[in-house]
């Protein structure tokens, strides 16, 4: 089947719910005596809608999503970003760091028309990509758990191969011991799966943390009675997927394994509202349950081996039928959170509350990329260059007209993450080489650093990473913490030492490249020229203090 084809298949696959969605909605609004009447409407809206989205189905999905956001402005917009603004965001975003003083220099003299193209493809094919998306999702999927070498490993090198967003989760969902490049996908399950002194094993915990990150519904308030607020989060729904979890261990050998004790029957549970008992077999939250099968009509009588493949595995069903193109929660929830990671804020809010009631803010922007993210077989660099290309994640920050707030009518404020922060950090004051020569032998100063900084600026630990506010911490770090301080004292080729004999107009343009990626405004450069004295005695002095001014800055710490 060649490649236009399949990626019509794969999203005729997913828009099929959401079809059948205008369909029950055409029948509500009809009298029922009147079937063929309604059924003749309801395939005409259809039909209708189809050749709508038909008429630029041709345009590239980038300008799609222009389209559609800028249908719902109202008010001014925000011109596009000027360059320096945009090789900070784009390398912030696919390089986990701010861009050097020669990367930015060299882009803002480049006048070729594609540049920003010719950027982005640089940026995705380049060798810090895989380690910047491992980055992102290690935050997002195991919220400051701890560190894991083999899981560190196996997210760079899915992300390096590009390996389809699906599939990745489909080996966290059914991790294998015995697949040396994958292995480490297990510390999702085993790391929730650890006892913590005498607490029991978190199985619901386990259960919500499923639903939430890979569906983007938290069902934890559905445990023990259907969700009082969401009227579409039941309690069967919950424990359905707890049925699952509830049968997987850790198997603790050379590397961890998950063990799986197979399911003969359905979970009896109860509402502590009721006295109702209520069943349910294994199932993916909003789908159907899974059949158990029967027991063999004959039993073993020697007991079964725990480390043996259970005879029925409900992981492999989850994993299979969760991370699909026909489930549409989990490409919705997908696209959604990537939105979130480049622009600062979801089409639906918060992640984890995909329901009726809380209606994505663009939802044919949503349906675009979920369905073209499927049809591309989650392709995530696919995913990222498109949203990149749009004028939408173009525009600036910046603007002298007041703008509505949640329409993207210019880019929104991005507090850095916690290791962006500290790789600008490096980048910045020129001591990533020196710290950091190679991500698999980390000097020790940078490990403490590194300990230090996270400390301070990172999430508390199973906490999701969705805001990052100041905190006094940071503030005392930056003021006292000699790991940081040290950064700023001239060694080894660093921005301070680099600068040192510069005229002091070149050293403030260097410093505005390096920490602000941009050249200095006229009055910038006037200010700070008074800042740095002919005197030698004092001009080391007053340019660390000048340095350290910018990188405690708002500008430096955010991404605009």
């Amino acid at each position: 089947m060649n490649e236009p084809h399949k990626r019509d298949r794969l999203r005729l696959a997913v828009k099929r719910r959401q079809e059948c969605d205008v369909v029950l909605s055409c029948e509500q609004s009809l009298p029922r005596r009147n079937l063929v009447v309604r059924a003749l409407l309801c395939n005409l809206f259809i039909v209708l809608l189809l050749a709508a989205r038909v008429s630029h189905a041709a345009d590239p999905v980038h300008q799609q999503i222009d389209r559609l956001i800028e249908a719902k402005i109202t008010g001014p917009v925000a011109p596009r970003s000027p360059d320096a603004e945009f090789i900070r965001r784009v390398t912030l975003d696919l390089a986990g760091r701010i861009p050097t003083a020669d990367e930015t220099r060299s882009f803002l003299q480049d006048d070729s028309k594609d540049k920003r193209e010719a950027l982005i493809e640089r940026l995705l094919s380049g060798p810090e990509y895989a380690t910047a998306m491992a980055g992102l999702f290690n935050v997002m999927l195991m919220e400051r758990r701890g560190e894991n070498a083999d899981w560190d490993r196996f997210l760079k090198t899915s992300f390096a191969a590009n390996q389809p967003w699906n599939e990745l989760v489909r080996q966290i969902l059914l991790p294998s011991a015995d697949n040396e490049e994958s292995r480490g996908s297990a510390w999702f399950y085993k790391r929730r799966l650890e006892k913590s002194g005498q607490q029991p094993t978190d199985y619901a915990g386990l259960t919500r943390d499923v639903g939430r990150l890979f569906l983007g519904v938290d069902l934890q308030c559905a445990e023990c009675h259907d969700h009082l607020m969401i009227d579409d989060y039941k309690q069967q729904e919950f424990q359905g997927l707890f049925s699952v979890y509830k049968n997987v261990s850790i198997r603790n050998e050379k590397f961890p394994a998950i063990n799986e004790k197979s399911i003969t029957e359905k979970l009896e549970f109860i509402s502590v509202f009721g006295s109702e008992h209520q069943v349910t077999g294994p199932r993916i939250p909003f789908g159907a349950e899974f059949e158990i099968p029967p027991p063999p009509e004959e039993q073993p009588k020697k007991k079964p081996d725990p480390n043996a493949p259970p005879a029925f595995s409900s992981l492999k069903l989850i994993a299979a039928n969760l991370p699909s193109p026909e489930n549409s929660l989990f490409c919705r929830n997908s696209a959604n959170r990537i939105w979130f990671a480049l622009m600062g804020q979801g089409l639906v809010e918060p992640l984890d509350q995909f329901h009726s009631d809380n209606q994505a803010t663009h939802p044919e922007v949503l349906n675009l990329l979920a369905t073209e993210f499927a049809a591309h077989e989650f392709d995530l660099k696919w995913l990222l260059r498109q949203i990149i290309l749009s004028e939408t994640y173009q525009r600036s920050s910046r603007t002298s007209e007041e703008t509505i707030e949640g329409t993207y009518a210019r880019a929104r404020l991005r507090r850095l993450t916690a290791d962006q922060h500290l790789a600008s950090l490096l980048v910045a004051t020129g001591n990533l080489q020196r710290l950091l020569p190679s991500e698999s032998e980390p000097s020790e100063q940078y490990t403490e650093l590194q300990k230090e900084f996270l400390s301070a600026f990172a999430a508390e630990p199973k906490e999701p990473a969705l805001s990052y506010a100041p905190a006094v911490k940071q503030a005392l770090f930056q003021l006292n913490e000699s790991q940081f301080l040290n950064l700023l004292t001239p060694q080894e080729n660093n921005l301070t030492e680099r600068i040192a004999k510069l005229q002091p107009r070149d050293v403030i343009d260097e410093c505005f490249l390096s920490i602000f990626s941009r050249l200095p405004t006229v009055s910038e450069r006037e200010l700070a020229i008074d800042q740095i004295p002919d005197n030698e005695a004092s001009r080391a002095a007053r340019i660390q203090r000048l340095v350290w001014a910018m990188l405690t800055s708002i500008e430096f710490a955010v991404n605009h």
